[in-house]
């Protein structure tokens, strides 16, 4: 197995907003810690910003599937200022699972998003 950290970064998101974006889907054959998320407004107002997890995969010995569950919703960023979405804690993503990216203004949010990538 090959352990890769790697970082995922996006300068301005999502496109629309109200349709989160996509910031990252996990790989076939892969597993991936994400290790630390960071948020930065952008815009020249304050925003309030969200993250979703979207899985599909099995759930970790329970027999029911794995749904969209929110890492952080409508988290208030001041003009000029970041939020730790995980605040410490880390977050393991199977294939296919991804991470989106929402806000109260379309392109008002910067992302930056620290992984470990198993394969």
């Amino acid at each position: 197995m090959a352990n890769t950290f790697k970082v995922v970064s996006h300068d301005v998101m999502p496109a629309s907003s109200g349709t989160p974006e996509d910031l990252y889907t996990t790989p076939s054959s892969t597993t991936t810690i994400v290790i630390g998320l960071m948020v930065a407004n952008v815009h020249t107002a304050q925003v309030t910003a969200s993250v979703k997890l979207v899985s599909d995969t099995s759930g970790g010995g329970r027999t029911a599937t794995n749904t969209t569950t929110f890492l952080a919703k409508d988290v208030p960023i001041a003009v000029g200022q970041s939020k730790n979405i995980l605040a410490g804690g880390k977050i393991v993503i199977e294939t296919t699972d991804k991470i989106q990216v929402d806000c109260s203004v379309a392109d008002k949010v910067s992302v930056t998003m620290s992984i470990l990538e198993i394969t």
